[in-house]
């Protein structure tokens, strides 16, 4: 079956259970550690896209955020991220969305960010470009840094990486037009994939996070490593992705001495 049509369908099932549920009193929302939390709603969103999946590819493995972070491995993985921007959703800041990507082989096959409000489906196929709509994306072209719109996520699970991103971020913000936080980093890679962003820079972030993201990003045109320029690979790491031209001097700009 068409695994992108397949993780499109997952995705807007949850999100319409999303836009429509009541949020929950922070009395019942559940620590995963400091300034991390998730909801009943969270698991039921990951429960709805995992009963899709598996019963239309009963072979295959979902690995999600709130219900299955150690999955094991399959020929056909689900990268699940049921409401990647819990905090803003759990505050009505309109940034969040649901994010599902196929690993079918080692190779990220399709990927859906889907944002719920406004209602924003970017979607990529691998060799078949990304797309929102009927407009295929396509990273930026911007070159000078200094004509450069950069989005990032701050280290809060990782207090302890906060003095060397400090020191990035300063870099980033005294070099470009401007430094843009919003909060999912599944959007923000469909902000890089779309032009709007010129890069993105994130220290920590789980495969849920960015798998779709990284996939749009490439299909637009643009490249994705972590920290040190190696691919991107499923696991707990950074991230730095952008066009051609700023994902370089990101990569050079952003190491830290230690």
């Amino acid at each position: 079956m068409d695994l992108l049509v397949l993780a499109e369908g997952a995705a807007r099932r949850a999100a319409g259970y999303l836009r429509n549920v009541a949020r929950p009193d922070p009395a019942s929302w559940t620590a995963k550690g400091p300034r991390d939390f998730a909801t009943d709603i969270d698991r039921h969103a990951e429960a709805m896209i995992t009963e899709s999946l598996l019963e239309a590819e009963p072979g295959s493995t979902v690995l999600g955020e709130e219900l299955s972070p150690d999955a094991a491995a399959a020929a056909l993985v689900w990268i699940v991220d049921p409401l990647d921007g819990t905090t803003n959703f759990l505050h009505g800041y309109p940034v969040s969305a649901v994010s599902i990507a196929a690993l079918a082989d080692g190779e990220l096959e399709a990927g859906v960010v889907l944002r719920l409000e406004p209602d924003c489906c970017f979607r990529a196929r691998r060799g078949g470009g990304a797309w929102v709509g009927e407009r295929r994306l396509r990273v930026s072209t911007i070159r000078d840094p200094r004509h450069a719109l950069i989005g990032t996520g701050f280290p809060f699970k990782h207090p302890e990486l906060l003095p060397a991103y400090q020191q990035q971020f300063a870099r980033v913000m005294l070099s470009t037009s401007g430094i843009r936080r919003a909060g999912s980093a599944a959007l923000d890679l469909a902000d890089v994939a779309a032009g709007r962003f010129d890069g993105f820079w994130e220290q920590s972030l789980a495969p849920w996070d960015v798998a779709a993201g990284i996939l749009l990003v490439r299909e637009a045109g643009g490249v994705v490593t972590d920290l040190q320029g190696r691919d991107w690979a499923v696991g707990h790491g950074s991230v730095v992705a952008g066009n051609p031209a700023i994902h370089a001097w990101l990569l050079e700009g952003l190491t830290i001495d230690e």
